[in-house]
C-alpha cells in the first residue's frame, strides 16, 4: 500500500510544539511528550509558588497588623506622659504673686471649714456654700490691697458650643508699668469642671493631678484647659466615643474669658441676697410694705422714703 500515509498520534500533533509535517513515516523521531513533567508539570509548579506567596503574605499582614498595634501602643503611651509632664511643669511654675493670693485664699478656706458656722445666706452648710466662700475670699483680699472681684462669665449657643455662664473669683494688678495688667483666677471648684465619668484610666488620672481649687494667671490656666482638653479629645477616640461640646476647648476657655460682669470691692460693701443653689450673686433693694404705713395721714410723708418695687 504505496499510497498509504502514516497516521500520527493525535497528543504528538496537539501537544509537540516542534512538531514538522513530513510525507515520510519518521514518527519514530518525535520525541515523547511526557505530560506530566510539562504543562502541568508548570501548572503544578505555578500552584505551588502562589500557595507559597499566598501563605507569606499572611504572614506578613499578621506582623503588620503586630506592628501597627505595638506602634499605636507606643504612640498612646508617649502621648499621656507628655500630658502628664507638661501639666506638672505648668502647675508648679508659679510666681510671687499667684503664691500670695494662693496663700490667703488657702488661709481663708481652712478658716470657713473650721468654723462650721451659718453661712450668711442663712443656710446650715457645712464648710460653707461656694458663694459664701467666694465673698469672704474676695472681701479678705481687697482687705490686704488686692483689686479682686466676684466674676460672671456668660456666652451665648454658637455652631460649635451651647450657652451657659459661671462665676469665680479674680484678681486685677497693675503694680507692674512696665507690662500690661496681670489677671489672676481663682475658681473654687477646678478639678470638677474636668472630671467625665465615661473617661478612661489614663484621662481620669491626668484629672486627679489638678487641685482642687485653682489660682494662677489667666495664661497659665489656658495653658490647663488646652491640655485637658487635648486629653479629652484623645480620650474619647480611643474609646470609640463622641466629645460633648462641653467638654471642648472653646466651651471651657468661655467660662473665665467671656466676662459680662466684675462686682468690683465698692459693690461688695452693700448687702447681698446669696442663692446657695447657683453661683449667681443678686443686688436687692430695699422694699416698703404697705402695711408698715398709715395709708390716709403719712402717705405724702413717706412716699420720699419709699423704693418702687420692681
Amino acid at each position: 500500500m504505496g499510497g498509504a500515509t502514516t497516521r500520527i498520534p493525535m497528543r504528538h500533533r496537539v501537544l509537540s510544539p516542534i512538531y514538522k509535517f513530513t510525507d515520510g513515516d519518521n514518527s519514530s523521531d518525535q520525541p515523547a511528550v511526557q505530560l506530566s513533567g510539562s504543562i502541568f508539570g508548570f501548572f503544578e509548579e505555578d500552584t505551588a509558588v502562589l500557595s507559597s506567596s499566598e501563605t507569606d503574605g499572611c504572614h506578613d499582614n499578621e506582623d503588620d497588623d503586630h506592628n501597627e498595634k505595638a506602634e499605636n501602643n507606643e504612640d498612646k503611651i508617649k502621648f499621656w506622659e507628655t500630658q502628664h509632664d507638661t501639666l506638672h511643669a505648668t502647675l508648679f511654675r508659679t510666681t510671687s504673686l499667684e503664691s500670695r493670693i494662693r496663700t490667703t485664699t488657702k488661709e481663708v478656706l481652712a478658716e470657713v471649714e473650721m468654723a462650721d458656722n451659718v453661712c450668711t445666706c442663712l443656710r446650715q452648710i457645712s464648710g460653707g456654700c461656694r458663694s459664701c466662700c467666694m465673698r469672704e475670699i474676695c472681701r479678705r483680699l481687697q482687705n490686704s490691697g488686692y483689686n479682686s472681684a466676684i466674676c460672671k462669665s456668660k456666652w451665648k449657643s454658637s455652631s460649635d458650643i451651647p450657652s451657659g455662664e459661671h462665676t469665680y473669683i479674680d484678681v486685677i494688678d497693675n503694680s507692674n508699668r512696665k507690662k500690661t495688667e496681670t489677671r489672676v483666677i481663682i475658681e473654687l471648684e477646678f478639678r470638677g469642671q474636668f472630671e467625665m465619668k465615661k473617661g478612661s484610666d489614663e484621662y481620669n488620672g491626668l484629672v486627679s493631678k489638678l487641685p482642687e481649687v485653682f489660682v494662677g494667671k489667666i495664661e497659665r490656666l489656658l495653658t490647663v484647659i488646652k491640655i485637658l482638653s487635648n486629653a479629652a479629645k484623645r480620650c474619647m477616640k480611643e474609646k470609640k466615643m463622641h466629645l460633648g461640646p462641653w467638654r471642648k476647648q472653646p466651651y471651657m476657655e468661655a467660662k473665665w474669658v467671656r466676662v459680662v460682669g466684675r462686682a468690683t470691692s465698692t459693690a461688695m460693701v452693700q448687702p447681698l441676697v446669696v442663692d446657695c443653689d447657683s453661683t449667681l450673686m443678686v443686688r436687692t433693694r430695699a422694699r416698703a410694705s404697705m402695711l408698715t404705713m398709715d395709708l390716709h395721714d403719712n402717705v405724702p410723708q413717706m412716699s420720699s422714703y419709699l423704693v418702687p418695687v420692681v
